[in-house]
């Protein structure tokens, strides 16, 4: 399968470097994206809001997968998950499974982090004290160092910005599964049966699986491995 990796905030493709292997050893084909406004701390992200970071993962997902067939598995990490589930309704028809890691999709309108205030325009790498306990569990100090270097300003349009849907229901009957790290499954049900409006475009997905791996917000750091392995078994489904 060819398997498209979305990472979260503050991250480009370099930030799967330790899963890609695993998947190569499996047989898949992983792409790993630095999505617009992400390239550097030098680039321009000005113009860089949710509209253009979807468009790069339709057209990744375009240029790696086969226009006849469902053999594009889209993983999206952390504030990648709604990213990925907008390029979801974009092409739903090309999407054999989407993958949401420590996240899940939103509704139209909502907002991946609507909270998060720009400076200048950017958004930096929040310091480590303003995440909770959940998010940084397993992330060594020398992991958090790297993380702190590699992290490049996440575009200040993008956290507040509206996600913006196809009107599309074959959207909903994409197979999706949700990768639960700081949550369990158990806490997911009681949001979508309680009637959460952050989990509301959850309720509606007609095939979705919770899996569990226990870690903090960032496994591609902590648990890489296991990630990747989980990652290839759900291709392989």
């Amino acid at each position: 399968m060819e398997i498209v990796l979305v990472p979260g905030f503050w991250l480009g493709a370099d930030a799967w470097s330790e899963v890609t292997p695993v998947l190569e050893r499996a047989g898949h084909h992983p792409h790993p994206l630095t999505l617009p406004g992400l390239e550097s701390r030098e680039t321009d992200r000005s113009a860089i809001g949710v509209r253009e970071q979807v468009d790069a993962i339709v057209r990744e997902i375009d240029r790696v997968g086969d226009p006849a067939g469902r053999d594009v598995v889209l993983v999206g990490h952390s504030g990648g998950g709604p990213l990925s589930y907008a390029a979801t309704s974009l092409r739903p028809e090309r999407i054999a499974r989407t993958v949401y890691v420590d996240a899940w999709p939103l509704g139209p309108g909502q907002a991946i982090a609507p909270d998060m205030t720009p400076v200048d325009g950017e958004v930096e790498l929040l310091p480590w004290d303003e995440f909770d306990d959940g998010d940084l569990v397993d992330l060594t100090e020398e992991q958090r160092e790297e993380f702190r270097r590699r992290a490049v300003p996440e575009p200040g349009a993008v956290p507040g910005g509206a996600i913006d849907l196809a009107d599309d229901p074959r959207r909903l009957a994409v197979p999706a599964t949700i990768v639960a790290c700081e949550f369990t499954p158990a806490d997911l049900r009681s949001w979508v049966d309680g009637g959460a409006p952050i989990v509301s475009e959850v309720a509606r997905l007609e095939r979705l699986d919770v899996v569990e791996l226990p870690t903090g917000h960032w496994p591609m750091f902590t648990r890489p491995a296991e990630l990747g392995r989980l990652l290839a078994e759900l291709a392989e489904r």
